[in-house]
């Protein structure tokens, strides 16, 4: 067993948001799979993942798998919203309440306006995002929402060889609220518990010596599921967190702002590792 408590959390790896090579890109019912949202370099990071899982896993404790799970009709999907000549909206479109109040875009049921301003205005009152509308993905049950294949080998195979379960935390599901974060939804919804504080997942965390946080996006769900959880640490323990930087990459256009996030995570006291430089404790730890 383990000596110490080694945790691995493994963001979103998803074939979504792997630039996948067209050769790992299957034909299902006649249609060519393709990534909705790849991320440059998120291939590269989640083979280290699984290079790491089997070269350390007998140092590992624990390892929790986070996974984006959408409806097709989302708030942050083209298929929720148009303009206001009915026209479509595209994909990357940033939507403020202000461009709703003045007409601009319009979600396409005229009933769900209201709950969409309120949503909008909690939003950016919050000050951690604009409202972004993605490509559809991560749409439950399909390809792009299985994981990297080769993560899953990995972890599958650490399963079984520790009789053990990977923990699996899925997130987004409520159409009405982004959900970059693990821990808890963008905007919570009152009435659905699984956009709040995720205080279950918290506490399996927190009884972690260390906790190594991997995955897809570093400027977005890795960003903010990790400063929820430094939202919610025990106060002076921070240094039991760990950032994989070769184990993440950030979206394309939002590389100054993960920057920003690895030097504020720095300075608050969170470890900056990579793959390589923590297999040793990993084996170490066996």
């Amino acid at each position: 067993m383990p000596k110490q408590r080694i945790h691995l959390v493994i963001i979103d790896p998803q074939n979504d948001f792997c630039d996948l090579p067209a050769e790992d890109c299957p034909v299902i019912g006649g249609v060519q799979q393709a990534p909705a949202l790849p991320v440059a370099g998120a291939d590269a990071d989640l083979w280290r993942v699984a290079e790491l899982i089997r070269a350390g896993g007998a140092g590992l404790s624990d390892i929790s798998v986070t996974l984006d799970a959408h409806q097709r009709v989302d708030i942050a999907h083209p298929t929720f919203w148009r303009q206001g000549d009915g026209s479509a909206v595209g994909a990357f479109t940033q939507i403020r309440a202000a461009d709703v109040r003045a007409g601009r875009f319009l979600p396409r049921r005229a009933e769900a306006l209201p709950r969409v301003l309120a949503y909008l205005e909690a939003l950016e009152a919050a000050g951690r995002y604009v409202h972004m509308v993605w490509p559809v993905h991560c749409e439950i049950g399909t390809w792009g929402h299985s994981v990297h294949a080769a993560v899953r080998a990995a972890y599958n195979d650490w399963e079984e060889a520790n009789a053990a379960v990977v923990t699996k935390v899925f997130k987004g599901s409520n159409p009405w609220t982004e959900h970059f974060s693990a821990i808890q939804a963008e905007v919570p919804d009152a009435d659905d518990a699984d956009t709040q504080l995720n205080a279950g997942f918290l506490a399996s965390l927190v009884t972690a010596d260390v906790v190594l946080f991997t995955g897809e996006a570093g400027s977005h769900c890795v960003r903010a599921t990790v400063e929820h959880v430094v939202e919610n640490w025990p106060a002076g323990e921070l240094g039991r967190l760990v950032l994989l930087t070769d184990c993440m990459s950030a979206v394309g256009g939002f590389e100054a702002q993960y920057a920003e996030f690895l030097d504020s995570m720095r300075q608050r006291g969170l470890r900056l590792s990579t793959a390589q430089a923590v297999l040793p404790e990993l084996l170490a730890n066996c």
